[in-house]
């Protein structure tokens, strides 16, 4: 009997659990049994996890989180790191891996696989911003979630006559304060694909004023750097990517700009909230679809791919699309929603 692994790693996302059943069912079907690992890449290098039953995986994609836990664990930054992947593939008899995660991930993955390593790679961040495929499951959920808590806010700025500037994840791009952001009816969104100076934002909120608008919600993705304002205090995980800074973007944001114009205004810091909870319909889907053509590569031994979504069809492309560079918010997109920056 064939036998595989599978894994979460990075931050947890609503649609895991749905990957990770559609992968234990399809190969089960096909008599492939799946070794869960546990903690992600951590799990791999300590053959720690369990086999997976049916029993584990009923009802699982309703349910947000991953079962079988994660960690940001890099293969590459441990000691013989590839080399106690490869012993407990053999201790445990693993013809592959499916590895669910972001860049950092699915980068760890197409460099084992480049080693002799068979790996399969299913996309997964919030950010949405994954080169490759057009959407990641867990965007969806937490756009909306964002979306939601925008609208909830505006009666608060409205009822205080103030701003509120609402910081949403989003490291190295702003594709969900740009959804939730336009959809949320927010004055002004700032990405980091396009920046925007502390100034420049200070002149819309007195422009609005003039005509009478003393409030409003302003959306801002975490990663973003404004030119007038010092963000120099951050530190980097062991990927490389910047932690949160002593302040959050958006308590520097609110500060200078009451500073600036003189109209009170507050800040909130969504964070977690975005990407716990159960998963929407279409992430849901979305990653089932996702697992289930993993699944079918697992059967057919087409190592070396990652799952992707293109013209609305589960396709696989090489795993190394995920370290090809970052998708990014277009311009017509970002036009639109500045349509409503005034």
């Amino acid at each position: 009997m064939r036998k595989i692994g599978i894994l979460t790693g990075g931050g947890d996302c609503p649609g895991l659990n749905a990957v990770i059943r559609a992968v234990v069912e399809k190969c089960a079907a096909h008599g492939i049994e799946t070794f869960g690992f546990a903690g992600g890449w951590r799990g791999a290098l300590n053959a720690e996890g369990k086999w997976m039953t049916l029993a584990d995986v009923e009802n699982l994609q309703a349910q947000g989180g991953t079962l079988l836990f994660t960690s940001r664990t890099n293969v590459l930054k441990e000691e013989n790191g590839p080399e106690r992947v490869k012993a407990t593939m053999e201790k445990l008899g693993l013809s592959a891996i499916v590895a669910i995660g972001g860049d950092d991930t699915l980068g760890v993955a197409d460099k084992l696989n480049n080693m002799g390593l068979n790996m399969i790679g299913v996309p997964k961040t919030i950010d949405n911003d994954l080169a490759g495929t057009e959407f990641t499951f867990g965007f969806d959920t937490a756009a909306n979630i964002a979306m939601e808590q925008i609208d909830r806010l505006h009666t608060t700025a409205y009822s205080h006559n103030r701003y509120i500037v609402v910081e949403l994840m989003g490291r190295h791009t702003g594709w969900i304060a740009m959804y939730a952001g336009l959809a949320g009816c927010a004055s002004v969104t700032i990405i980091p694909e396009f920046p925007k100076t502390v100034e420049e934002v200070a002149q819309i909120m007195l422009e609005r004023k003039e005509r009478g608008l003393d409030y409003g919600i302003i959306a801002v993705a975490e990663g973003c750097e404004f030119a007038d304002m010092d963000l120099s205090d951050a530190n980097l995980d062991e990927f490389g990517n910047v932690r949160v800074a002593e302040k959050d973007v958006a308590e520097r944001l609110a500060e200078a700009l009451k500073k600036r114009t003189g109209i009170p205004t507050r800040h909130t810091v969504l964070g977690y909230i975005q990407r716990a909870g159960s998963p929407s319909v279409f992430d849901r889907i979305l990653g089932t679809r996702m697992g289930y053509k993993a699944a079918e590569c697992v059967i057919a031994e087409d190592y070396g791919k990652m799952m992707a979504l293109q013209a609305n069809e589960i396709v696989a492309i090489p795993l190394a699309a995920a370290s090809a560079g970052r998708k990014v918010v277009g311009e017509n997109l970002y036009k639109c929603a500045e349509l409503y920056f005034r």
